[in-house]
């Protein structure tokens, strides 16, 4: 059976698209196709990869001009199964629901509690944008003949409207981020954060935090604005940051190799506290400790596997202690790290949640006219 996922704001080699549900849907035998910006066309890893053109004019033309590409290209791969990845793409997937396709809505974000934070949509409009974005994607989803969650929490909110909801947490793969061999005495006195920066995920407070400790931060990531890196370069601390930029799977997990812990010290936003953010897992996989934000979901991970420190992430003198402390205790750093990787080796892996990915195809699949009310 040909497939296809679209996407027309992720980068064509993004972790959970291509690396985890595209090769794990390939090697199980579908025809894969992936539609993605910026794109090359050709075959990689079995997957028929195809390009659209990546806009320039900012969100408004990826939201219109990229979009309708995407879609174009869609129709031209005339896939049995379309399983799109952006939620500026739910028109695109009613269009192929009404021509007959099965179509399923993979929604990586809670994305009505994402929008009460983003920073550029005024601060006085954001809730009845939230509001209004919410009724159209229940409604959206209830057409789709599957809806793939990347949290319980989002789940159960889809669960509840009738969908065909089925939750794929987004953990690592197990081996990908191993560790070569290597003393951990050996390692640098540092620690490292992961991922999209800005002032929600933590950046100044990381910042202040490694000036008032003996070691410093190995930063990998683009930050969201230009408004919060200028502040972030402009704080004391800042002298004592790898500024490292983007990074390859083999730059992160070299960096993960230097590390004694990884911060993933995110503000207590709505769109946050009952995330599972793959950072963490990652950090895990890798085999060195957590310092997390004291979230009740990531408390109770962090301390039923005893793989790290939560902390109160606005508290810049907390997130150092953590860190003075796993610099200061190689020991237990190593424990806790170790502890990770068990937990990683024995629940929290992609290897399992592939299974619950097939099962949805399976289904789908099965479903000779697999429609639902259009």
């Amino acid at each position: 059976m040909k497939i296809c996922h679209l996407t027309s704001a992720h980068p064509y080699k993004d972790t959970r698209i291509f690396l985890k549900e595209c090769r794990s849907l390939s090697k199980s035998g579908y025809a894969v196709h992936l539609i993605a910006p910026s794109a090359p066309n050709e075959k990689i890893n079995g997957i028929d990869v195809h390009g659209v053109e990546k806009e320039a004019g900012g969100r408004f033309k990826r939201m219109t001009k990229t979009v309708n590409d995407v879609y174009k290209k869609a129709v031209d791969i005339n896939a049995e199964i379309y399983h799109f990845h952006d939620p500026e793409l739910i028109p695109v997937g009613l269009k192929l629901k009404r021509a007959g396709k099965k179509v399923i809505y993979d929604v990586h974000e809670d994305v009505p509690r994402q929008i009460l934070s983003k920073h550029w949509i005024r601060k006085g409009i954001r809730r009845s944008i939230s509001w209004s974005f919410e009724q159209y994607e229940n409604h959206a989803a209830k057409k789709f003949d599957g809806v793939v969650t990347a949290t319980p929490f989002i789940n159960e909110r889809f669960s509840k409207l009738g969908c065909h909801a089925v939750n794929v947490n987004n953990y690592p793969l197990i081996d990908e981020l191993q560790l070569k061999v290597k003393s951990w005495e050996k390692k640098q006195h540092a620690v490292c954060y992961v991922g999209g920066i800005g002032k929600i995920r933590g950046i100044h407070e990381m910042v202040e935090a490694i000036k008032k400790v003996d070691g410093k931060l190995l930063l990998a990531g683009a930050f969201a604005n230009k408004e919060d890196e200028h502040k972030a370069i402009r704080k004391e601390g800042w002298e004592k940051v790898d500024f490292l930029g983007y990074l390859d799977r083999e730059g992160i997990r070299e960096v993960f190799q230097q590390s004694v812990a990884g911060l993933v010290v995110l503000h207590p936003t709505a769109n946050y506290i009952d995330a599972l953010p793959v950072k963490m897992f990652e950090y895990m996989a890798a085999g060195i400790p957590v310092i997390a934000s004291n979230f009740p979901l990531w408390n109770e991970i962090i301390e039923e596997n005893q793989c790290g420190i939560c902390v109160d992430p606005l508290e810049p003198k907390k997130i150092a202690n953590a860190i003075q402390f796993f610099i200061k205790n190689p020991v237990e750093a190593k424990r806790m790290g170790q502890n990770g990787r068990l937990a990683i080796k024995e629940k929290y892996n992609w290897e399992t949640e592939n299974m619950k990915l097939l099962q949805l195809y399976n289904q789908i699949e099965s479903t000779n006219d697999g429609s639902r009310e259009r």
